[in-house]
């Protein structure tokens, strides 16, 4: 006898849902997401603006986007993510869709119905697609999980207290607490 085989979903299969309702998709499975709170929105657009602020200041080319913001980690059908605030330094990956392929830093606020998802599928899946850094930010420890993938898979832990080096602009950091 033979296990029933479950269900692969498409971005088709997102974009289907009824409005309203947000999802990713990892990996063909969907994973439904829970309505953000005021103080992770707030948290959202003050590093969004930080970010912004920097590059503008610097006058980069990156481009920082909050959620909700699509993102296509692989080139299928079975991957998209909307991380809380996603930097994209090469222009040629966004159209009016959103972005194909990997951003270069994507920051991620955990909530207790999110931590399974960004300390470990997450963590696995962008940097398998190619994330140069992600920070989980866990306002509940007060804690951010940096993680560089370009120095070998760098990881370290500061507090919200603590200035925390952006490793992929060589002079910005952040301080999680000046935001709040």
């Amino acid at each position: 006898m033979s296990m029933p085989q479950e269900k692969i979903y498409t971005v088709e299969d997102i974009y289907a849902l009824p409005d309203g309702q947000r999802a990713e998709l990892i990996d063909g499975k969907i994973y439904n997401m829970a309505p953000p709170s005021t103080n992770h929105q707030i948290l959202v657009s003050k590093l969004n603006q930080k970010i912004a602020n920097y590059i503008d200041e610097n006058e980069g080319t990156c481009k920082v986007i909050p959620a909700p913001f699509a993102v296509f980690l692989n080139e299928d059908d079975h991957n998209y993510v909307e991380p809380d605030v996603s930097v994209i330094c090469d222009e040629n990956k966004l159209d009016d869709k959103g972005c194909h392929g990997a951003p270069d830093w994507v920051i991620e606020i955990a909530s207790p119905s999110t931590s399974r998802m960004d300390y470990g599928i997450k963590l696995f899946k962008y940097r398998s697609a190619g994330v140069r850094e992600y920070w989980i930010i866990n306002p509940l420890l007060n804690t951010v999980q940096v993680y560089s993938f370009e120095s070998e898979g760098y990881s370290d832990q500061y507090s919200f207290n603590d200035e925390i080096p952006v490793h992929i602009f060589s002079n910005l950091t952040i301080r999680i607490h000046d935001l709040l």
